[in-house]
């Protein structure tokens, strides 16, 4: 299968590192464009374009070592930083304008109420995106679930 270009929603997890090295693996015949991006959710009290220093600082230090992952493989990776007030609908925002043919997500094990859950951006890009998506659930042990 050929990939264009590949959308990556990084959050600052070791799973981020996991889902790099597959997209680069994915692109590496064809020599695919791949893009990280951090997405700083913006509480409606706030204004869209507020002052975030603290949380802009981190998702660039997201950012810049989601580059250094690329470039192990050979692959300069593009980056993008966006405030929003909810990352489901700005992840296919930005797909649909990069117009990208794979979004690769991360998603680790939660629970909630109990149950197994997605949460509520996962759902979100898989019912509304208009490309391909690769969910990758980082590997959770036995001993690490008690």
């Amino acid at each position: 299968m050929k990939f264009d270009r590949i959308l990556i929603p990084v959050v600052g997890t070791e799973i981020d590192a996991e889902t790099i090295n597959l997209a680069c693996r994915l692109a590496k015949k064809d020599r695919t464009k791949i893009l990280a991006v951090y997405i700083i959710p913006i509480v409606r009290e706030l204004p869209l374009d507020a002052e975030m220093s603290a949380e802009v600082k981190k998702a660039e230090e997201i950012l810049a070592s989601a580059g250094e992952v690329a470039l192990k493989h050979g692959f300069e990776i593009e980056t993008d930083l966006l405030q929003a007030r909810n990352v489901g609908p700005s992840i296919i925002d930005e797909a649909v304008e990069r117009k990208v043919d794979l979004i690769v997500m991360g998603i680790s094990y939660k629970q909630r109420f109990g149950q197994y859950s997605l949460g509520n951006v996962t759902p979100y890009v898989l019912k509304n995106a208009a490309c391909r998506v690769i969910l990758y659930q980082q590997y959770q042990s036995s001993e690490s679930s008690v």
